[in-house]
């Protein structure tokens, strides 16, 4: 028991490999501590509460709970053991109370340690720490250990398994096998098979029910999809495992992404969406209000999913202004299958919906419309049927692209045989708007929108809006996409870099032949003051555009953000 509590807590180490992943982030105590605190206060009173972090790193999350567990059980102990390591320091004699109140307290951390709290770690690595931080000891069963096992791994467990690949995907993650195969990765490197996620049986291994489940999950596995960088989110497969266990309480940290978009999610959004349990959702535009130092696109969250909770769930958002919206709300709404996270939009987007207008989304094809991937100018002895050139020859189509490494890639232009041009090939002799497929999840002025002109087409790097037959009409909608009022909902339907289809549904599509729905004749900033008077929004709506909404200067338009 000598120096129990310096051993048992040292909240800085944790919190400085809170900095070290932006991979696998690591949890600072300070957050894990703001997603305890949601639970109940009995859950730490009682004896027979069980937890379990299923993607532990750190250790954490176990670690704090233990703290509450015995604070619940033994009020002021630490206050106590730090008296008795007083005592020994000055060599004072130690008191029959002391030594009961010592042993009464090894019971405790005993009993907590072997019957309460459960761990499965991602890695060797993170097992070896989350032991350290929960019983002291890389090894339970050493002599070091707070609490003796009979076996070095205790009751947070690692077992290193292998993906199960079909098709080159792993039907558990989907992992590509290209990049996390065993004749790539070798046996030196981490498979990154989440036990939890890979192996059916896992949790049979503690032969119990949970009360509890609580951490922070992996984010993301690269699925060999894009240039090599594409990547495909399993925190969702965390959260859905964990549901199926059937926790009276259930509580993850994740990205944000999830209520707005991402490769694969629209199944688990629509389930989120509809879950009344979800009693309550914190949510960070800026997640390093969460995780200092370490950057993830579209912000972060955390929740409390409780079994018998049936109702509202209490929603507080915080934007990247320091702006706290707190409201008790419905996730879905009648209008989208995205969630509006800040709940100041939703006025302004009931009442655009209210006008019935289809969704510009009808007119913005489907990802790589033309069937050309983004490499083609980085990598064109791959694509050597495309016959990509840098002149113009008969029988030849201009395609714009980008060439250069990620962060500094610069839009060029080629010409590609006209018979290989596989889809959209409907659009290619008309007028079109070409808009990038990828910028900063933060920006409200988009990259510069290309205006293609006939015999012109994009590779994956680009979004093809619409196919018009007038180089007016083109021009028109040109204007509407550089308008507050556009750029506004376009920001709102936005979770990442990436922008799909999707992105542009609750934007209203208007007739962009001369004076139909608008006088497009006139300048951008008159346009936009139609549109508020038109979608009747009011002075706090249109005062809550403007001051997030940036005006677009010509000459400071920006390329590609790739």
């Amino acid at each position: 028991m000598n120096n129990l509590l310096e051993k048992i807590y040292n909240p800085d180490v944790l919190s400085c490999l809170a900095n070290l992943s932006s991979d696998e982030v690591f949890t600072p105590p300070e957050v894990a501590n703001k997603m305890i605190d949601l639970l109940p206060k009995e859950l730490f009173e009682s004896d027979t509460t069980t937890f379990l972090d299923p993607c532990c790193k750190s250790g954490v999350f176990l670690r704090e709970i233990m703290k509450r567990l015995l604070n619940a059980k033994i009020p002021n102990y630490e206050e106590k053991i730090k008296k008795i390591n007083e005592k020994r320091l000055n060599k004072e004699k130690i008191t029959i109370e002391d030594e009961k109140f010592e042993k009464n307290l090894q019971e405790k951390i005993d009993h907590i340690c072997h019957k309460q709290l459960f761990g499965i770690s991602i890695t060797k690595l993170t097992a070896l720490l989350s032991r350290r931080s929960l019983y002291c000891s890389k090894n339970a069963n050493s002599k070091y250990s707070i609490s003796k096992f009979t076996t070095d791994y205790g009751n947070i467990m690692f077992v290193d398994i292998e993906h199960t690949f079909k098709n080159g995907k792993c039907i558990y993650c989907g992992a590509s096998e290209a990049e996390y195969g065993k004749e790539k990765r070798g046996d030196e490197l981490e498979s990154h098979a989440y036990q939890f996620i890979h192996d059916e049986k896992i949790v049979e291994e503690f032969n119990m029910r949970f009360d509890v489940i609580i951490g922070n999950p992996p984010y993301q596995m690269g699925d060999g999809g894009g240039t090599g960088d594409s990547a495909k989110p399993i925190y969702n497969l965390f959260v859905e495992k964990a549901l199926a266990l059937n926790p009276k309480y259930l509580s993850f940290i994740i990205p944000s992404r999830w209520m707005k978009g991402g490769k694969g999610l629209d199944e688990f959004r629509t389930k989120m969406a509809s879950d009344r349990r979800i009693k309550y959702l914190f949510d960070y535009e800026d997640a390093s209000e969460c995780f200092p130092q370490v950057h993830i696109d579209g912000g972060v969250c955390y929740f409390i999913i409780d079994k018998n909770y049936n109702g509202k769930t209490h929603y507080i958002y915080k934007s990247k202004t320091n702006n706290t919206i707190e409201v008790d709300r419905y996730l879905g709404n009648n209008f989208s299958n995205i969630i509006i996270r800040d709940y100041r939009q939703m006025s302004i987007i009931e009442k655009i919906v209210a006008k019935g207008y289809e969704k510009f989304s009808d007119i913005v094809y489907s990802r790589n419309p033309y069937n050309y991937p983004a490499d083609l100018f980085n990598r064109p002895d791959n694509y050597k049927m495309s016959g990509l050139s840098d002149k113009c020859k008969e029988g030849y189509t201009k395609i714009y692209g980008v060439k250069g490494k990620k962060g500094g890639a610069k839009r060029v232009t080629g010409f590609v045989k006209n018979n290989t041009i596989e889809n959209s090939r409907d659009t290619i002799n008309k007028y079109k708007l070409f808009f990038s497929k990828a910028y900063s999840a933060d920006a409200t002025i988009p990259p510069k929108i290309i205006k293609a002109e006939k015999n012109e087409i994009c590779t994956e790097t680009f979004l093809l809006i619409s196919g018009f037959n007038s180089k007016s009409e083109m021009d028109n909608c040109y204007k509407y996409m550089q308008t507050k009022f556009f750029r506004a909902l376009l920001f709102y339907g936005r979770s990442g870099m990436n922008n799909s289809q999707k992105n542009f549904d609750l934007i209203p599509l208007l007739s962009f032949k001369d004076n139909k729905d608008c006088d497009w004749k006139k300048d951008i900033d008159e346009i936009n003051i139609f549109l508020y008077k038109k979608f009747g929004l009011d002075k706090d709506e249109i005062k809550y555009i403007e001051s997030g909404i940036k005006d677009i200067i010509a000459e400071k338009e920006i390329e590609d953000d790739i």
